[in-house]
């Protein structure tokens, strides 16, 4: 672990390698110090720290010290993050064939969805996505997915469109119908001719682990073409889902 500056800092290097010799077995604090090259006291007050934050644990009794279990939540989001781009591309690629309309898959960063795979439609007129992009939480409609099922709040209502939705009880009513329904619609939210949808993916734990999405302009993506398509973007997201571990049926909210 470095600063800024690209120096080591030494604790959290001391604390990674506690994480490492302990990944051999289970020890006490004296074998542990010796395996990292400090004193007791040192190695006894990191431990601490790591416990405190479920990294390591040990028994009610004491004991020695092993891997905390905060840890097996920690990987599961990596490996979620790692695996969903490549379980969602076959889908994104049949939602295509299907529909004719841009498909993109976003995943939670923080307080926004960030695009991260995309197919274009097929259609003359596209809508097209990009790497990287992220959304608004209040007027996309993958944003509202990660509002409503990851627990996230959006620090302001920017209008970007005469139809964004800057009202704060009005959001709260449509984010508890998306959670509701289990998908989420932007109609020139963010701009003035694109319309999407968008569906949870769910992890192993029933926590969102990405966002499927289908997109198009507006005057082709209207409300009897989205109710067309909508059952192929949510069997879509359930594929998905099922092939993260999620239980089928599953949704959680925040």
């Amino acid at each position: 672990m470095s600063d800024d500056s690209g120096r080591t800092v030494g604790s959290v290097a001391r604390a990674l390698g506690l994480l490492d010799a302990l990944a051999e077995g289970p020890a006490g604090v004296n074998a542990l110090a010796r395996r990292i090259g400090v004193n007791p006291s040192s190695a006894s007050r990191l431990l601490a720290t790591l416990e405190r934050g479920g990294l390591v644990e040990r028994g009610q009794g004491g004991g020695p010290y092993r891997l905390g279990l905060h840890l097996v939540a920690l990987a599961d989001r990596v490996l979620a993050r790692l695996d969903v781009r490549e379980l969602a591309r076959p889908q994104l690629q049949a939602l295509v064939e299907a529909t004719g309309e841009t498909a993109t898959l976003s995943v939670p960063g923080g307080e926004e969805a960030v695009t991260v795979d995309f197919v274009a439609g097929e259609r003359s007129v596209v809508s097209m996505a990009w790497l990287g992009r992220p959304s608004v939480g209040h007027a996309t409609a993958a944003g509202k997915v990660l509002l409503a099922f990851g627990g996230v709040e959006p620090r302001t209502l920017e209008a970007y469109t005469e139809r964004t939705i800057t009202d704060r009880a009005r959001l709260a009513r449509e984010l508890a119908t998306v959670r509701r329904q289990g998908w989420a619609k932007a109609e020139g939210e963010r701009e003035p001719d694109l319309n999407a949808l968008a569906a949870p993916i769910l992890g192993r734990d029933g926590a969102l682990a990405a966002i499927l999405g289908l997109q198009g302009p507006g005057g082709r993506m209207t409300a009897e073409r989205r109710r067309a398509v909508l059952p192929a973007l949510l069997r879509a997201a359930g594929l998905v889902s099922r092939a993260l571990g999620a239980e089928a049926g599953a949704r959680r909210s925040p």
